[in-house]
């Protein structure tokens, strides 16, 4: 799901072209995706007009529609709105001009947080390499595709770092690594190594590269640190080239257990895997660490995006004593 579809040479056709310019701008598999969605959803809504023959005018229209009609929240317009002016913009190269249109009134929602004890109940439910995901998430606050990506080199034992590679915003970022996963993640890299070199020596052990690099470094594809950390228990064959390898876990696997060990727990609270990142930055805060910080760990291009934790810090009290805790015993 996150390997891009190859685009026929040559194609005419607009989505095509759409694709072949976000690619050439070397965004994110996940943006092409967004933006792919949103310009289709664009079109259907002005009933399938090209969007040449269409500007500012019917961009206010679909954008209002959103705000007024679709309900969306701030985010969700704000997300289409980008994927439109990346539309004429870039590739129809027709800027527009300012836009007027009815901004989305519904705010976004706050994050639901983990306590303490309710992540170690849930981690300690989980098994394996699921367990380990759960702690890296928790402890170095990688989204779930991050850490599913990450290949051996980006584990850094030597500089206690993890590397996340081609983040969201097609960005690089550098977080910790815990002291206490080094051991955890040293035996995973061994695990990898050693099922790596049975696929090897039947015949296979050539892993997916991105961007082209299989043509830049042909042999790159069967060396141990571009082998992915977390390997998918069996070879499957890519439909987009019809190679038979062995790719990543899959996200849908991943979460399909958190949410099991999230029941068993008890928890009553809607969670996933992005619940674990979101306590990882509220720890953090608690901690006193400072917003910035976080907000490079995190990733987040934006420092109001990393603020709302703030916000879930405060409802959970930040300190604050009930004026109904002073009255002592007074059970309803």
């Amino acid at each position: 799901m996150d390997v891009p579809p190859p685009i026929a040479p040559h194609s005419t056709r607009f989505m095509d072209q759409v694709r072949g310019l976000i690619r050439q701008r070397g965004l994110a598999y996940q943006t092409e995706k967004t933006y792919v969605f949103w310009i289709k959803r664009f079109i259907r809504f002005h009933n399938r007009r090209h969007p040449r023959l269409m500007a500012a005018a019917e961009v206010e229209a679909f954008l209002s529609h959103l705000a007024l009609q679709a309900n969306a929240s701030v985010a969700t317009q704000r997300v289409a709105l980008n994927a439109l002016i990346f539309l004429y913009r870039e590739f129809l190269q027709t800027p527009l001009d300012e836009l007027q249109y009815e901004l989305s009134r519904k705010p976004a929602r706050l994050p639901t947080v983990f306590s303490a004890e309710e992540a170690r109940a849930v981690i300690e439910l989980l098994e394996g390499v699921f367990k380990l995901i759960a702690l890296i998430i928790y402890g170095s606050g990688l989204r779930i595709n991050e850490v599913l990506r990450l290949r051996i080199k980006d584990v850094d034992f030597a500089m206690q770092q993890i590397v996340v590679r081609n983040g969201k915003g097609a960005k690089d970022r550098v977080t910790l690594l815990p002291d206490t996963l080094i051991d955890s993640l040293t035996l995973q890299v061994e695990s990898t190594l050693h099922l790596h070199r049975a696929d090897l020596a039947q015949g296979f052990g050539s892993v997916y590269l991105p961007n082209g690099l299989a043509r830049k470094y042909p042999n790159a594809s069967v060396e141990p640190g571009w082998q992915y950390l977390f390997p998918a228990p069996m070879r499957s064959v890519d439909p987009r080239s019809g190679v038979r390898r062995r790719h990543h876990l899959m996200a849908r696997t991943v979460q399909k257990n958190f949410k099991r060990a999230i029941r068993q727990a008890g928890i009553h609270k809607p969670g996933n895997s992005h619940t674990f990142r979101h306590s990882f930055a509220t720890r953090l805060l608690e901690a006193g660490y400072d917003i910035r910080t976080i907000q490079k760990l995190l990733g987040h291009a934006d420092v109001r995006t990393t603020e709302i934790y703030t916000h879930v810090v405060r409802k959970g009290g930040f300190g604050v004593h009930s004026p109904v805790d002073a009255m002592g015993s007074c059970n309803p």
